[in-house]
């Protein structure tokens, strides 16, 4: 991998898929061709979904009965911090109550 490579998880590509799930089948091709892309670029880590990353943020979700994280969420936390990451692609608060630097600033999350 490269500096500039990008992580992300399945989980999260299955979260992206559901927000677009209502909307026209135009745009549903759109945003599925768009995951196709993810997964066959080489600079984007796609980390798998498996048993183990499922219990380990079941887990970590439990742990966190006074946040409001999705469990998507913990799994991507989790994933960020077995392999170094710090900074996240999002503007969600969630992620900087856990430590990490956001690199979208701003606005609701």
């Amino acid at each position: 991998m490269t500096d500039a490579s990008l992580l992300t998880t399945d989980e999260v590509l299955v979260e992206y898929l559901a927000y677009f799930s209502a909307t026209p089948a135009h745009v549903r091709l759109r945003v599925a061709l768009s995951v196709r892309s993810i997964l066959n670029d080489p600079v984007i880590d796609v980390v798998p979904q498996d048993r183990e990353t499922f219990l380990a943020g079941l887990d970590y979700f439990q742990a966190r009965l006074d946040k409001h994280y999705s469990l998507t969420d913990c799994i991507a936390m989790l994933t960020m911090r077995k392999r170094g990451v710090t900074a996240v692609l999002t503007n969600d608060r969630h992620f900087a109550q856990e430590g990490f630097r956001l690199l979208f600033d701003g606005g609701p999350g």
